[in-house]
């Protein structure tokens, strides 16, 4: 539903869980290709060769999800200003009521009765139809997008640039993985306010686990 901040401005740039989300994604992406080096016979070019196809497939990943991320959006923004178009245009209040539930959460709507519903409509009504067009601040958001996703490549590759020993590289590079998914259950934590400690442990054991079956599929 459109609520009356949508005046003013657009869709603030991504919110924690979007961060996290987009990190993690990049993280195990280029674990994919790290896991696929043999310690055993790679050698420097095969190590550069890994690191550059890594890159390149999260900078591809990371324009995708930059797309999908505006086309999402826009989907989202034409929704709404839809509904305000349809709630203007009924003069059946129990329709109206009935559109209002539907957008809003199950628990919620069971919840909300005719009063509730209805103080919902007069408000919306108030709130004059805005553009669904994409501004500045969408086309930031899915810029920061495309850079989460790609920064989140170089935890990963950066100890095979200056470790030579490529089973030591790869060791170093599954740690930091693992961190880095600590950090952020952390602050997907914190932004529900529960124990963060307890998320960030929770998609570090998640992101171990995953190097793991990296490591034992030929890491």
């Amino acid at each position: 539903m459109v609520s009356r901040d949508d005046r003013t401005k657009r869709k603030a740039p991504l919110d924690p869980f979007e961060h996290v989300s987009e990190v993690v994604f990049g993280v195990l992406m280029a674990l994919s290709f790290t896991g696929a080096l043999s310690v055993a016979t790679a050698g420097r070019e095969e190590v550069r060769t890994m690191m550059l196809t890594a890159l390149g497939c999260n900078i591809a990943w990371g324009l995708t999800d930059a797309v999908m991320y505006l086309v999402g959006t826009a989907t989202e923004r034409e929704r709404k200003v839809a509904l305000l178009r349809r709630l203007a245009a009924t003069k059946d209040a129990g329709e109206a009521h009935r559109m209002i539930a539907g957008e809003l959460p199950e628990r919620l709507a069971a919840g909300a009765g005719p009063a509730a519903l209805e103080a919902m409509r007069q408000s919306l009504l108030a709130v004059p139809i805005p553009s669904a067009n994409l501004g500045r601040d969408d086309f930031a958001a899915a810029l920061g997008v495309f850079f989460l996703v790609v920064l989140a490549t170089f935890p990963v590759v950066i100890p095979f640039v200056f470790l030579h020993e490529t089973a030591l590289a790869l060791r170093v590079s599954n740690g930091l993985a693992v961190a880095t998914l600590f950090v952020g259950g952390y602050m997907l934590g914190r932004h529900a306010e529960g124990n963060p400690w307890r998320f960030g442990l929770a998609l570090a054991v998640i992101g171990a686990a995953l190097v793991a079956a990296i490591v034992a599929l030929g890491g």
